[in-house]
């Protein structure tokens, strides 16, 4: 299928009608066309049969970027340089809005399409009506054969083109080649919820690589189950592990979107106990429907798409709560997909939820068991579907992925168990419980349940690991895992903040969002302007733009990792506070109480803090710098000491400082 709405060679383009070239491009758009549409289009084919007059190469329109949900104005093939147009139509100024847009739109080919990792690439922003342009060619200081966004007017575009072209350098592209070069972009969380939402595939969105199970044949391998279960009327759980950031979310929401419609009896539900996860991926998904419908020249009231949204995406306890009102009526669900299924509450817990806020003493079932048992209300079929993480339990009370298990051994004993091969590893913490169904007829294991590589780290796949290896204390093998990570994801390290906030915002380029994680425990970082007890919005954080000062950008509300599992950005600074401290016995744990540091021995708190460390170290999607505070030698609170052996290891371990 192609990727834009028209193409063609430049000289057949500059000997077509505009009308004929109008109507393949009104044929092949997705939604009706407006008026205004068809004006801008028809302004851009004039502009460009004029201007390219004395050029030769290959044109499209409306070219798509499903990461993004949006499709390029034209992008040209000239020589051996992709030109990415944004076109302004009746715009006198530039706006850093359009700058950004046109600059993502040059990075979405860059980092995702193969044919144009090597291409030199240049994004042209035309304001039509601007009257003074003063268009600058400058390349990007990573000698990545990027230049950055040149602003022009309609009279400046066809001298652009060509100044462009006397400063490049390579090989003129064959358009054939071009595009047959495969699309593999990894989308943000977010990213992949609104294209998803909007009818794009798992593969259209998805790394298609030799180096990962593709996520579609993991997205295949559920369906298959609940196919199976529906036409052989059982009940099943399945279990999909993952590395942080692999794209477990994102099958859990492929696999709603296939089964969205409530009239179908496959109709399944998103359930996550991650609030800020639900909250964000809602109010983006509910402002990109208000948005599209914009643009298509209709009204769209954001309550009306926040309330369709909400049937999509829920909160595993609003779920839950609905099943408490009547204990026998079936859900409106046969398939339920449960996003970070190891921080499901265990039975104490639930049971002193339970007595206090739902007034039910003696509640005798953890929240796994609960929701199974939900689900076991229907007569003939269900399937559940548990996205595990590995060591990304944070809080008290998350029960682990065991206790689903246990549940399963306890109570349920005809629910076939689809696992996968890897749920044995140490860090899911399973061991045990595997042992005791290992006997069951009815547990299969499947290898395209596990998802062994990174999606969140496109840039390189071995981030994860290196994050385990630092965590864990392997000097030895880090180092090596760290080198192979840098030429195209960096680590830096530094003892001062500004110097970080300097880096990040050199690093980030179009709309590549950055921002500021520390741990919840980080309670002597308030020297430094970061107060973790400071309620920050979640949503403001991760969604509004550079002009928000409640935005990540502005680099002054900071997100703990209760605020960023299971999210991500671009470029990250962590800042490592006193309370997870490195000795020559290795981690020290400690929590802030009052106006002095307490140990904390209880083991259950220690891995808790541990994760924590592990979350924010695997949010960055291209790179991060982590601060360790020198401390201050005349505050008991902040000694050197306290933080020089963490700096001293990081180092050791191979990180460069800045």
């Amino acid at each position: 299928m192609k990727r834009e709405y028209y193409s063609d060679l430049i000289s057949t383009f500059r000997n077509t009608s505009p009308d004929e070239i109008l109507g393949r491009l009104v044929r092949s758009s997705d939604f009706p066309v407006e008026q205004a549409q068809r004006d801008a289009w028809l302004e851009e084919i004039s502009i460009l049969r004029e201007v390219l007059s004395r050029f030769h190469g290959s044109i499209y329109f409306e070219y798509s970027i499903p990461r993004m949900g949006k499709r390029i104005d034209v992008l040209l093939l000239i020589g051996a340089t992709i030109f990415v147009l944004e076109f302004k139509i009746g715009e006198k100024n530039f706006t850093s809005t359009a700058i950004d847009q046109v600059w993502d739109y040059a990075l979405d080919l860059k980092n995702f399409h193969e044919s144009s990792h090597e291409q030199f690439i240049a994004p042209v922003l035309i304001a039509t009506k601007a009257e003074n342009a003063y268009p600058i060619i400058v390349a990007t200081p990573q000698n990545d054969s990027l230049i950055f966004p040149v602003e022009c007017n309609v009279q400046m575009l066809g001298q652009v083109i060509a100044d462009v072209l006397q400063f490049s350098e390579g090989v003129d592209i064959d358009p054939v080649q071009w595009e047959r070069g495969r699309y593999c972009p990894t989308p943000t969380i977010v990213e992949a919820a609104m294209a998803l939402y909007h009818g794009h595939s798992v593969e259209a969105i998805s790394r298609s690589d030799a180096s990962a199970i593709n996520l579609s044949q993991t997205s295949a391998a559920i369906s298959e189950i609940i196919s199976l279960s529906k036409n052989n009327s059982r009940k099943s759980i399945c279990f999909v592990t993952g590395v942080p950031g692999a794209g477990k979310t994102l099958i859990g929401l492929d696999i709603a979107t296939k089964h969205i419609d409530k009239h179908n009896d496959l109709y399944s539900v998103f359930l996550s106990g991650n609030g800020p996860l639900v909250a964000i991926l809602r109010e983006a998904l509910a402002r990109d429907k208000v948005r599209r419908e914009k643009e298509q020249g209709r009204k769209c009231n954001k309550g009306l798409a926040m309330s369709e949204v909400k049937m999509f995406i829920q909160n595993v306890h609003n779920f839950r709560d609905e099943c408490l009102v009547d204990s026998k009526k079936q859900p409106l669900e046969h398939v339920a997909l449960f996003d970070e299924a190891q921080r499901a509450w265990d039975l104490e817990k639930t049971a002193d939820f339970m007595h206090r806020k739902k007034k039910r003493p003696n509640f005798n079932m953890s929240e796994p068991e609960f929701l199974i048992s939900c689900l076991d209300r229907h007569r003939n079929w269900a399937v559940i579907v548990c996205l595990v993480g590995g060591g990304q339990e944070i809080n008290t009370g998350e029960a682990g992925i065991s206790e689903w298990i246990d549940a399963l051994n306890r109570s349920f004993p005809d629910w076939h168990i689809y696992i996968s091969s890897r749920l044995t590893d140490s860090e899911f913490g399973a061991g045990r419980v595997l042992e005791e169904i290992k006997y069951r007829s009815n547990v299969v294991k499947n290898d395209e349940l596990h998802l062994s590589v990174s999606m969140r780290s496109f840039r390189t796949e071995h981030v994860s690991l290196f994050v385990k290896q630092l965590l864990d204390l392997n000097i030895n093998e880090a180092p090596g895992t760290l080198a192979k990570t840098q030429e195209k994801y960096p680590i830096v390290l530094t003892r001062d903040l500004s110097k970080a906030k300097k880096w990040l915002k050199e690093r980030a380029s179009g709309s590549e969002r950055y921002g500021i994680v520390v741990s919840s425990q980080a309670e002597r970082l308030k020297p430094h302007a970061i107060d973790v007890k400071s309620p920050m919005n979640p949503i403001h954080w991760f969604l509004n733009g550079k002009e928000d000062v409640r935005s990540s950008y502005y680099l002054e509300d900071v997100a703990t990792e209760f605020d960023v599992q299971g999210l991500e950005l671009d470029w990250v600074c962590v800042t490592w506070d006193a309370d997870f401290r490195y000795s020559s016995t290795g981690w020290e744990h400690w929590s802030f109480k009052g106006s002095r540091w307490e140990r904390i021995n209880k083991h259950e708190r220690q891995m808790y803090q541990k994760n924590a460390y592990r979350v924010l170290l695997t949010r960055a999607r291209q790179g991060m710098v982590i601060v360790v505070p020198l401390g201050d030698p005349e505050d008991p609170t902040r000694k050197p000491i306290f933080y020089d052996g963490i700096f001293d290891y990081l180092r050791q371990i191979g990180l460069s400082v800045l």
